[in-house]
C-alpha cells in the first residue's frame, strides 16, 4: 500500500508540473485524452496538425470509485462487502511526435488493482506517411493510410474505444467494462485504410500475451489473424452514423485464450464474487482480481463483433452483437469440442448541457452459451447499468451508476450458482 501510495504521490507532482505546457503540445493522429476524445474511434488518417519538430507530451490518468454494493448466491458463501472507497488506480502517458507523420505512445499503469508494481502496459508507433524514405513517398496512398507496430492493444471491435483502460475511464459513461472485454496487449502490426467514410483494417499479431522465446513439447504457438470492415459519417449537422464489423481468429491451441482475458489491470467491480473459506468442508476461499466479467478460455477461437453507433443531436446509441467460437477439432470422434458464447449490449446515453458536459443513460449487457458442446445447459450472464455523469471540466469527470449482475440457470456451479451482485458506484476521473 505504502509502495502505490508513493507512486500515485508521483504522478501527481507530474501532472501538476507538466499539465499547463502538456495541453499546449498537439501531437498528429492522436485522439485527446480529455472530452474532446469522447466517441473518436480511430485517429484520422490525415494529419491536422502541422509538424514542428520533435515533441513530447506527458498526460496521466486517475480514478477513484466508492463502492456499494451487496451479493449473494444459492450457497450464501460469499464475503460481506462494505461501502467504502477502492485503491485509487493511476496511469502515465507518453506521446511523442519522432517526426513529421510519426508519433509513438506509452502507458504505464503505475497503480492497478491486479499488480502491485508499476508495469508498461504497452506502446506502438503510428505512421501516416513515409517521408522519412523520401520526401512524398507514396504520398498518394498514404493521405488515407496509417500503419501501427508495437505491442499494444490492437484493433478488434469498437467497445475497447469506449471502455475504462485501467485508470483511462473518462471514455466510458458507467464503471464497467462489458462482461466479455475484448482486450488484449500483443506485438502487432496494423493497416488503416480511411477514404470518404469507408473503414477497413487489418492486421496480424503473435497470438501471446505474455512474451518469451521458449518453445517445449506443449507449444503450439499461432498467429492471430483480425481485421475490420465499416464505414462512419456525418450525414448532417444532427446526425452521425457508424456500422462496423470486426473478426479475430487464433487456431494455436495455447495462444487462443487471451481475447478476453487480456486486460491485466483487474476487474472495475472489486471482490465481488468471492467467496469464504468453509473449515467444515476444507474448502478454501476463492476469487480472483477479475470476477464480474467472463472469458471461456477456448484453447482455439473465431471471434467476430458487431458494432452500431448513431448519434442524433445529444442522443447517442451504441451496440454490440458478438460471437466467439472454440474452432477446435479433435481427430478421436468421441472427443467433446469447444461451445461458443453470444454477447449482447445496447448502450442508450443522453448528452445535454452547452458543451454537452452532462450525460443519463442506461446499458443492457448479456452472456450466453456453452464452454463445451455437449453441456445440456447455457451459462448466462445479465447486467444492467443506469447512471449519469458530469463533465466538471474537459479533463475532469464525476459519475455515478446503478449495476446490477446476475448469474442465470441451472449450468453455473459452485459460487457462481445463483449468484448476483448490486448497488450503487460513484467514480471521479481526471485524464489529460
Amino acid at each position: 500500500m505504502k509502495n502505490k501510495t508513493m507512486k500515485f504521490s508521483l504522478l501527481l507532482i507530474l501532472a501538476v508540473t507538466f499539465t499547463v505546457s502538456a495541453q499546449d503540445i498537439n501531437i498528429q493522429n492522436w485522439r485527446p485524452n480529455d472530452q474532446r476524445g469522447i466517441n473518436v474511434f480511430e485517429a484520422a488518417a490525415e494529419d491536422t496538425v502541422s509538424f514542428e519538430g520533435f515533441r513530447v507530451r506527458i498526460g496521466g490518468d486517475f480514478a477513484m470509485q466508492f463502492q456499494g454494493l451487496n451479493q449473494t448466491n444459492d450457497a450464501g458463501n460469499l464475503v460481506e462487502l462494505g461501502t467504502n472507497f477502492n485503491l485509487p488506480s493511476a496511469n502515465l502517458n507518453l506521446d511523442v511526435q519522432l517526426f513529421d507523420g510519426m508519433r509513438m505512445h506509452l502507458r504505464t499503469y503505475l497503480s492497478s488493482r491486479h499488480h502491485a508494481e508499476a508495469w508498461i502496459k504497452g506502446g506502438h508507433l503510428m505512421i501516416s506517411n513515409l517521408d522519412f524514405i523520401s520526401p512524398r513517398f507514396l504520398e498518394g496512398l498514404m493521405e488515407f493510410t496509417t500503419i501501427s507496430v508495437g505491442l499494444d492493444e490492437f484493433n478488434y471491435g469498437d467497445a475497447h474505444f469506449r471502455r475504462s483502460d485501467n485508470a483511462r475511464a473518462i471514455y466510458n459513461p458507467f464503471v464497467g467494462n462489458y462482461i466479455m472485454d475484448a482486450f488484449s496487449t500483443e506485438a502487432f502490426g496494423e493497416l488503416t485504410v480511411q477514404k470518404n467514410g469507408l473503414l477497413a483494417v487489418i492486421g496480424l499479431t503473435n497470438g501471446k500475451l505474455n512474451q518469451n522465446v521458449v518453445v517445449n513439447e506443449n507449444s503450439d504457438n499461432k498467429p492471430s489473424f483480425y481485421g475490420k470492415l465499416g464505414f462512419d459519417r456525418q450525414l448532417n449537422d444532427d446526425l452521425r452514423v457508424r456500422f462496423t464489423g470486426s473478426w479475430y481468429i487464433n487456431n494455436g491451441t495455447t495462444t487462443g485464450t487471451w481475447l478476453y482475458g487480456g486486460d491485466r489491470a483487474g476487474s472495475r467491480y472489486y471482490y465481488v464474487l468471492h467467496s469464504l473459506a468453509d473449515p467444515e468442508s476444507g474448502a478454501a476461499a476463492q476469487g480472483g482480481s477479475f470476477d464480474g466479467r467472463y472469458n471461456a478460455r477456448f484453447t482455439k477461437i473465431t471471434a467476430l463483433q458487431v458494432n452500431p453507433f448513431i448519434k442524433y443531436g445529444g442522443l447517442e446509441f451504441f451496440g454490440i452483437y458478438e460471437l466467439a467460437n472454440g474452432n477446435n477439432e479433435f481427430t478421436q470422434p468421441q472427443a467433446d469440442k469447444e461451445g461458443s458464447f453470444t454477447q449482447l449490449a445496447g448502450e442508450l446515453l443522453y448528452r445535454f448541457g452547452a458543451d454537452e458536459q452532462f450525460y443519463i443513460g442506461g446499458r443492457y449487457n448479456t452472456v450466453s452459451g456453452k464452454m463445451r458442446e455437449s453441456a445440456t445447459d447455457n451459462l448466462v450472464i445479465s447486467r444492467i447499468n443506469v447512471g449519469a455523469g458530469w463533465f466538471i471540466t474537459r479533463n475532469v469527470l464525476t459519475k455515478i451508476e446503478y449495476v446490477k449482475q446476475n448469474y442465470n440457470g441451472d449450468a453455473w456451479t459452485g459460487r457462481f450458482a445463483g449468484a448476483e451482485f448490486s448497488g450503487i458506484n460513484i467514480e471521479a476521473v481526471i485524464g489529460f
